[in-house]
């Protein structure tokens, strides 16, 4: 018997009981968000500036549909981290299928049942094949709690389960990274979540973080 799951109605629990998901104890397992991370110029600050400032107003009306989310906000800082040229393109709506045997039923009884997750991803970054980030982006009023699951749904789907791939999760005012390495059993961390509402702008952090995994896979 075949059960069809939708990627966002994944959660943590299921993939930890299904996939063995587990997540990182060593703060050393996820440094590549704070530790030695590129500068950023002031050109780009000031291009930042105007996109804390352009969400916010827009925000003002309403709360931002997903699409103007990757219009105001995503678009622009996958632009500046330089993803938008080579050795780096951009596939949107990737479609992704995992799937897992389980079985189900008593010990006199047994039957089993694959279960296959099947999915969308927002935004792909990718190189030579290897997938390099993978962002969910979620309408302004979407909670980043419930995307996270979904995000790791997507990664676990790796066509280089053996290379360690990241995710960026954001609904335009909130960001947080996360990492996924798979060798013997799918680990994941958490960067630190990244607000707009700050006084001090965070997409600064949130595009050297991502300039600091661009260089991560160019050095494998």
């Amino acid at each position: 018997m075949v059960q069809i799951i939708q990627g966002q109605n994944v959660t943590l629990a299921y993939l930890k009981e299904n996939f063995a998901l587990k997540k990182a104890d060593d703060e050393q397992f996820f440094t590549e968000w704070f530790e030695n991370l590129p500068g950023i110029t002031e050109l780009e600050k000031q291009y930042l500036d105007r996109v804390k400032t352009n969400y916010l107003s827009l925000l003002e009306n309403a709360p931002l549909l997903e699409e103007a989310v990757k219009l105001v906000v995503l678009s622009p800082l996958l632009d500046l981290a330089g993803f938008y040229r080579p050795p780096f393109y951009i596939a949107t709506e990737e479609s992704i299928e995992i799937s897992e045997d389980l079985i189900i039923g008593n010990a006199d009884k047994k039957a089993e049942e694959k279960e296959i997750i099947k999915g969308k991803i927002d935004v792909l970054v990718i190189q030579n094949k290897l997938w390099l980030v993978v962002i969910e982006s979620k309408r302004s009023a979407f909670s980043l709690n419930k995307a996270i699951p979904q995000a790791l749904t997507y990664m676990l789907a790796t066509p280089n389960p053996d290379r360690p791939v990241y995710s960026l999760v954001l609904n335009g005012e909130d960001f947080q990274f996360i990492k996924l390495i798979q060798k013997t059993q799918p680990i994941y961390a958490l960067s630190d979540r990244f607000s707009l509402y700050r006084s001090e702008n965070e997409l600064y952090i949130v595009l050297n973080i991502l300039k600091k995994i661009g260089q991560a896979i160019n050095s494998l």
